[in-house]
């Protein structure tokens, strides 16, 4: 691995996984964790139905993912979108992605194998200079569109029916806060993959919610374990080439969240006393005074 490609990884990846922990904090408060991994199964449908039809695999990947995501939005109304809705919306994605994926593999271009797999399992460290900097750009763009709507977006999503009686535009912050989860999608489907986008997104989240309850430290310690996973990642897929690196940066963030489990774990563990039980207790009869 070079140098040069390495820090075009880490600075792509940086500012995604800062982008991935903001964005996925307030998946995890919203319930909307299945929309993520919704979103990541349409971003792999739009990088092949881009390839396709002859574009970049990034254009069909921004596209097509961000009008997903507009779907959904538009889908969920007043309200966030169900399940049901967004399982459905899976099933015919994908079946458009294979149907993309067939005619891509017997055309001209040929190499259907190949970009299927880029999309699926990521290609941080194949990313040059300008990829690199046009990925930071869209972190830094993301990033700042959730410090912005942070403080509705918190109220909107513990109290919708208050906020909204308040004047904040709930369903209008819930259409921003899908297009963030879309550009999310795209931008990490090229680090990790769109197989393994979840981790990225979830499992920092999910341990900075195990970690602390006060929104804005969880929304530090989610970016902060995020960019974490992504350099310890990195780290361990030029110390061993054999580890993709998308599956080590992963591992590292499934890690965090088991690991972030640990100490709530511990503190539910019973106490064992090293006092020995009466003959009362032993037998389960209770203990009376002697007449």
């Amino acid at each position: 691995m070079t140098n040069a490609l390495l820090q075009n990884a880490l600075v792509a990846g940086t500012f995604i996984a800062i982008a991935c922990g903001l964005v996925g904090w307030f998946a995890v408060l919203r319930a909307q964790v299945f929309a993520a991994d919704a979103l990541s199964h349409f971003a792999f449908t739009g990088a092949i139905v881009g390839l396709a039809l002859g574009f970049d695999a990034r254009v069909g990947l921004f596209v097509f993912t961000i009008g997903c995501a507009l779907l959904l939005a538009a889908l969920g109304g007043r309200s966030r979108v169900d399940d049901l809705t967004i399982g459905i919306a899976i099933t015919w994605v994908l079946g458009l992605g294979v149907l993309a994926l067939a005619f891509f593999a017997t055309s001209s271009a040929g190499s259907g194998g190949a970009s299927a797999a880029t999309a699926l399992f990521g290609s941080i460290l194949g990313l040059n200079a300008s990829q690199a900097d046009a990925a930071a750009l869209i972190g830094v763009g993301i990033t700042l569109l959730m410090l912005l709507i942070a403080r509705p977006l918190l109220f909107s999503s513990l109290d919708p029916a208050v906020a909204r009686a308040r004047g904040v535009p709930v369903v209008f912050l819930g259409v921003l806060f899908l297009l963030a989860l879309g550009g999310v999608a795209a931008e990490a489907t090229q680090a990790v993959g769109a197989l393994l986008l979840l981790g990225l997104v979830a499992a920092p989240a999910g341990a900075a919610h195990r970690l602390t309850a006060h929104p804005y430290r969880g929304m530090l310690l989610s970016a902060g374990i995020g960019v974490l996973a992504v350099w310890l990642g990195l780290w361990i897929a030029n110390a061993f080439p054999n580890i993709p690196p998308s599956t080590a940066i992963t591992a590292v963030a499934a890690a965090a969240f088991l690991g972030a489990g640990a100490p709530a774990a511990l503190r539910r563990r019973p106490r064992v006393s090293g006092r020995r039980p009466t003959p009362h207790e032993r037998s389960g009869r209770p203990e009376t005074d002697a007449p």
